[in-house]
């Protein structure tokens, strides 16, 4: 399938040269220094239309006790596949982010979680890939959140799609 991608941007539709690494260690000496405490969260989201698929990826910086900031990204990609397969391509984009911005959040010691927009109960279509989801993220050696508690995709990659 092939995926158009755009640059990172934030919600005020400022887009960013800089590769997501850069954006993201900028962030996090600019926290530190200010004296926040911070964990970074990472979700994907899509939604279908007639003739394609809309997915966006939000980078959600969580400042402890005091809000955040996100970065994120659109993509647009073919419509002819299954629910299952597009829960697990929202995923495989939150850990292909994740899996980018690691070493720099080790670096800084920062928390990452990764949020994956599939519903735990099994009365919702999304929770087909829900076991596969979670074992994928865990077996990268992420941490796992899926709806309710999964807001950097249901929330924040949702309201960017």
């Amino acid at each position: 399938m092939k995926i158009a991608k755009q640059k990172w941007r934030n919600l005020k539709g400022e887009f960013f040269n800089e590769k997501i690494t850069q954006l993201v260690e900028n962030a996090i000496v600019k926290e530190k220094k200010e004296g926040n405490r911070i964990k970074i969260c990472v979700g994907s989201d899509s939604q279908a239309y007639t003739s394609h698929i809309e997915y966006a990826t939000a980078i959600v910086v969580i400042r402890e006790n005091k809000g955040g900031f996100m970065f994120v990204r659109n993509e647009k990609g073919l419509k002819n596949i299954g629910i299952k397969e597009r829960m697990l391509k929202e995923v495989a984009m939150s850990v292909e982010v994740a899996y980018e911005i690691c070493n720099v959040l080790d670096v800084y010691d920062v928390a990452l979680e990764v949020h994956a927009d599939i519903n735990t109960d099994e009365k919702f279509k999304s929770n087909v890939a829900f076991k596969d989801a979670m074992g994928y993220i865990l077996g990268m050696g992420f941490t796992f959140k899926a709806k309710p508690h999964a807001f950097a995709s249901s929330f924040c990659a949702d309201r960017a799609v």
